[in-house]
């Protein structure tokens, strides 16, 4: 069975564990209580095999606090990580300017690809989620940006992690094949 680790990052209050629970089915939060360093949250997804075998995925998902505090533990949340999701609100530009500083640390740093990093512009309730006039700058702006509102439309977003995660499943997937044709030969 293949195993995937990926990274939830972002500012403070931006939605990731929401969005988290949400994603992997687990409990609703009712109030907002900044997470503490990091959550792990383990799940399997049925519509997300390996693309070779038919296997099952075993994903974690690794809810990471958005407080500066936490810097010096970011090195080990990264270790072995195989993508990363980038949650942000949408309506504070503060988050804009934050997210290039995530990018940097947790997916230029860690030398993955930009096919392994998502981009989620969260919208909280009654925000009036504007989907239309958000510009990112270079290098964001070439990474794949999805907006989610769990209050208008909550699917669109499961369908799109479940895209990103079957992506992650096939980068997976071909490293381990390589990895084991290396070893054949």
């Amino acid at each position: 069975m293949l195993k995937a680790k990926i990274l939830f990052v972002g500012p403070c209050e931006s939605g990731k564990t929401v969005l988290a629970n949400f994603l992997t089915e687990s409990s609703d939060i009712t109030e907002y209580n900044p997470t503490q360093g990091v959550r792990i949250l383990e799940f399997e997804n049925p519509h997300v095999t390996s693309n070779t075998k038919g296997t099952g995925c075993e994903f974690e998902l690794w809810d990471c606090g958005g407080d500066p505090k936490f810097e010096s533990c970011w090195p080990a949340l990264m270790k072995d990580s195989h993508g990363v999701v980038i949650v942000f609100n949408a309506d504070l530009p503060s988050h804009l300017k934050e997210i290039e500083m995530w990018y940097s640390c947790f997916v230029q740093q860690q030398f993955l690809q930009d096919t392994q990093c998502l981009l989620i512009a969260h919208h909280k309730p009654g925000s009036g989620s504007d989907k239309g006039n958000l510009t990112l700058s270079p290098p964001l702006n070439k990474l794949k940006l999805v907006h989610s509102n769990l209050e208008d439309d909550p699917e669109e977003i499961r369908l799109e992690f479940i895209k990103y995660l079957k992506s992650i499943i096939n980068s997976v997937s071909e490293s381990r094949d390589r990895e084991e044709m290396s070893i054949i030969t």
